[in-house]
């Protein structure tokens, strides 16, 4: 079968491998749709991100739907979402619900694990979820980073009325807007450094933006809430500065949602602020028990994100399309590929 490899920093190359030979607990899937995620583009242009690095061939890839050829549970045609990350099932998180956080999990593009731009994958039957009638395969294909931001909403314990501001209108930053607004975020601000982006924010519905490269932290605060700050700030940019900066944006007493994975392991922060204004950071480590709510979401049409696709490119162009998002960054919001 062909795949996309990944060899090192900006070294990918569609190849012949293998086809996967599924063991009895698995299905075997022929992909139909990528998405290309951030991460995927981390390791394209640096070989690495955190604590993973790219030291030998690997398949990246996370974001998947893909038509069942074979295997348990599921009949052949069926077309199901890709649930990528597969915990060991018996570990204290595992046992009280909160997978994400079993230290043994095994998370497909994650290296040395091959991901999902491939003709075909071997997934465990329990890590799949059927695309409902009607939601189409691009939404399909959106519908992992979707649960990033059913995840980051569920972890900031969203309440109707709220106010937030999310640092970073990249795709995860724009899907968790559109998932706030289900939770009934009221006021929504967002934030980046590219025009283009804030442009698309609007289009999808914020109420404010911000381009925090033309506009002082001070004018950005006063903004928000007559300088109250707001309820709750989201940092998807993965960015040092745009995660420190949420310390200021929120209100005494809110509630900070670190999203992005951070530049480097450790950074400045202001914590005297912190404490002063007693606020609560929580982290977001991908998510658990997301991907049916946010099928659901998208089968009752109270989200749309076909908006956020920016460009598609055929599975044969998968290395043009790595290139174009990496060279594109700003200009791009979700590529899909196949």
């Amino acid at each position: 079968m062909k795949a996309a490899v990944l060899y090192g920093a900006r070294d990918l190359r569609l190849e012949e491998v293998p086809a996967p030979i599924r063991k009895d607990n698995e299905v075997l899937v022929r992909i139909l749709i990528n998405g290309l995620c951030g991460s995927d583009i981390h390791f394209f242009m640096e070989g690495k991100l955190g604590p993973f690095v790219v030291d030998k061939p690997y398949i990246p890839g996370h974001e998947a739907v893909g038509e069942v050829v074979e295997g348990p549970r599921f009949s052949q045609g069926d077309l199901v979402v890709i649930e990528p990350g597969i915990p060991c099932g018996t570990c204290e998180f595992c046992r009280s619900g909160r997978y994400n956080l079993c230290p043994d999990v095994t998370f497909l593009s994650a290296p040395p694990i091959n991901g999902t731009f491939a003709e075909y994958v071997a997934i465990d039957a329990s890590m799949l979820h059927r695309l409902p009638e009607g939601v189409s395969l691009e939404a399909g294909a959106l519908v992992e980073p979707l649960s990033v931001g059913m995840q980051a909403c569920n972890r900031a314990n969203l309440k109707p009325g709220c106010s937030i501001a999310i640092v970073g209108s990249g795709p995860i930053g724009l899907i968790t807007m559109q998932v706030a607004r289900t939770f009934g975020a009221v006021k929504v601000c967002m934030m980046d450094v590219f025009d283009s982006r804030l442009s698309k924010a609007i289009e999808l519905g914020a109420d404010e933006v911000i381009n925090t490269r033309k506009t002082s932290e001070g004018e950005v605060i006063a903004s928000l809430t007559h300088g109250r700050g707001v309820d709750v700030v989201f940092d998807t940019s993965g960015s040092n500065k745009g995660a420190a900066s949420t310390v200021a944006l929120a209100k005494r007493g809110g509630v900070i949602v670190l999203v992005g994975w951070p530049e480097v392991a450790s950074f400045p922060f202001p914590m005297e602020m912190v404490i002063e204004k007693e606020l609560d950071v929580r982290g977001v480590n991908r998510y658990c028990n997301t991907f049916t709510p946010v099928l659901s979401l998208l089968s009752s049409k109270a989200i749309s994100v076909e908006g956020i696709i920016s460009q598609r490119f055929p599975f044969d162009q998968v290395v043009e399309a790595f290139r174009f998002a990496a060279e594109h960054r700003g200009e791009v919001n979700k590529v899909l590929i196949g």
